[in-house]
Parts: C-alpha cells; sequence; structure tokens
C-alpha cells in the first residue's frame, strides 16, 4: 500500500504539512494519513482540512518521551509502505525524522524549502538551501518512503474545504522506553512566538550595549512588532534567548515588515529573512550587505535614526 504520510507535532505547522500533503496526494492518485498523538489536537480537524486517515498513536506515561513512538511508527510504515513521509523541521521533528529513517534505512532530506514531482510523475524532488544560503540544492531519493523535513512557513496552511470524509484507527501501544524523563521545565513565554510575528525588529553588531536592546523594543512596540536578532547578540553576547535568533542556524521568519538595527546582512542571516515582504535597514555602513537585500535603507547612525523613527511612527499613529 502506498500514501502520503504526516507527522503531526502541533496545529500550525501540521496544517501547512497538509497543504503540500494534500498536493502530492492528489498528484500521486493516493491518500492522505496523518500520524497524531491520542491526546492531542482533535483527529476530526484534520480530517476537515483535508486528511484521508489518522492514525492515532495511544497516549504514553508522563514519564515517556516522544522518543517511544519510533518503534511503532517504524513498525507501521514497513506495513504499509507509504511514498512520502513529511515531517515538520522543528527540534523534536528533526530528531525524530532522523532516527526513523535509520530503522527505515531510507533516505532524509532536512530544511526543504520545496517539494515537487519530476516530469515522471513519481519522482519527488526537494529543494534545500546550500552553501550558506547562497545556492539551492535539488534532491531526489530511490528509497522508500522519501522522507523530508519542513521548515515553519514553508507553505500556507491547508484551507478547510474538504467533505471531511476520512476514517480513523488506533496503532498499538508502544513499549516502555529505557529513557526516562526526569523533569519539564517549560521556558518562559513570550508575548508572542517571533515565528508568527507580523513585525520584527532585528537587532545586530551596531548596538553597542545590552542596554541599548530597550531602544529596538520601543521601536518595534511602535510598530505593534516583536524584537529578533543576529546569531552574535544570542550566541556570543547572550543579551538575547537563542529562539530569537534568525538565520540559517537559527530560525527563518517570514514578517510582513523586517527592519534590521546594525545588521550586517550575511548570507546566513539574509537566508532566515528571504521570506520577508518588506524589509528595511539602518546601519552607518553604505557598503553593509544588508542594502542588497533590503526594499529600504537609511545610511545613519541606529542612535540618531531610531529615536527619529519612534517620533515619527506615534505622529503617525496619533493623528
Amino acid at each position: 500500500m502506498a500514501g502520503v504520510w504526516i507527522l503531526a507535532e502541533n496545529r500550525t505547522h501540521t496544517l501547512e504539512l497538509l497543504n503540500i500533503g494534500r498536493h502530492l496526494a492528489a498528484q500521486l492518485d493516493t491518500k492522505l494519513s496523518v500520524l497524531l498523538r491520542q491526546d492531542g489536537d482533535p483527529a476530526e480537524d484534520f480530517i476537515a482540512y483535508g486528511a484521508d486517515e489518522i492514525l492515532l498513536l495511544p497516549s504514553i506515561a508522563e514519564d515517556q518521551s516522544l522518543d517511544a513512538y519510533i518503534p511503532v511508527i517504524v513498525d507501521e510504515a514497513r506495513k504499509e509502505d507509504p511514498d512520502i513521509f513529511l515531517i515538520a523541521a522543528s527540534m523534536q521533528g528533526k530528531d525524530m525524522a532522523a532516527r526513523i529513517a535509520t530503522r527505515l534505512n531510507t533516505g532524509l532530506c532536512s530544511e526543504c524549502i520545496a517539494l515537487h514531482l519530476a516530469d515522471d510523475g513519481t519522482t519527488l524532488e526537494m529543494e534545500r538551501l546550500a552553501y550558506g544560503g547562497a545556492a539551492v540544492q535539488k534532491v531526489s531519493c530511490i528509497t522508500r518512503p522519501v522522507m523530508a523535513t519542513i521548515p515553519p512557513k514553508t507553505y500556507e496552511p491547508a484551507s478547510q474545504d474538504s467533505p471531511g470524509e476520512g476514517t480513523m484507527r488506533t496503532l498499538s501501544a508502544p513499549a516502555p522506553s529505557p529513557l526516562r524523563v526526569l523533569e519539564r521545565k517549560p521556558k518562559e513565554a513570550r508575548s508572542q512566538d517571533i515565528t508568527e510575528a507580523k513585525v520584527i525588529v532585528c537587532v545586530g553588531r551596531g548596538i553597542t550595549q545590552e542596554e541599548d536592546l530597550a531602544l529596538a523594543r520601543e521601536l518595534a512596540a511602535a510598530l505593534g512588532g516583536e524584537i529578533g536578532c543576529t546569531r552574535p547578540i544570542s550566541e556570543e553576547m547572550h543579551w538575547l534567548p537563542e529562539d530569537l535568533c534568525i538565520g540559517l542556524s537559527g530560525i527563518a521568519v517570514a514578517p510582513d515588515l523586517y527592519v534590521g538595527l546594525g545588521v550586517s546582512g550575511q548570507v546566513q542571516h539574509l537566508t532566515g529573512i528571504r521570506d520577508a515582504k518588506i524589509i528595511c535597514a539602518v546601519n552607518k555602513d553604505d557598503n553593509a550587505p544588508i542594502f542588497d537585500a533590503a526594499d529600504y535603507g537609511i545610511t545613519g547612525d541606529l542612535y540618531e535614526v531610531v529615536p527619529a523613527l519612534i517620533e515619527e511612527i506615534k505622529k503617525a499613529t496619533t493623528a
């Protein structure tokens, strides 16, 4: 039996995978199946968004990690022989994808930015960034299933235009894993997930001291946005957490407006903002690479430019 499989991790990413999954399943004239934890989102919801089948993974004990599901998923894949298996390129998703691919002895293309069938109508061609985002690599795989991890925001969420007809079945309960979760410590919640932000103000090395982040935060607040950063700010200076780092080794964002403050614009960072609709840059170096990618640029000292921008934004919003 064949089909397109999706491993559901959270609702937002799963709806994005359902979009491309439906498209590929229709082209291959096969069914679209979603692997979903029994204690996760309602199964009927994903059927309404185009899933033909929901494969329910039974609940596991509190001290078990998601790794416990890997043997169950692998056994089912060996029986059902899916054509394609898509997983979100989250930290957990990439870890599970690698483990599943190894057990299935199949190929895995990570961080895919595009999926489409080749001219033969059956071979899946996958595209991913290479050389720090300077090139696009095209990959195909001859083993089954063809596995790929897809970064968030690569595809729009699926629309709810399905007739809502699908089946559900529960897979075998996983055997207890020798790995035990000893403690769970939730991260401190921010006001908004930066990957969902419509406006992002990103700070780079042009910010000379940690206290000056307040200036960037004030601009972000005036624009109704969130703050992000480049790798040096989070990794070297530790002024902001790593989950706010934008770039090839961090997260990719797709805001309506991106404002870079003192960001030089190295290719590793530009890779993370390639899907931003409008890019604005403030930098005192008129040869900074960020200006080549920017729709609007201001050459000047950010400590002079940003206060002026904030003042003008406040005037415009109160007029």
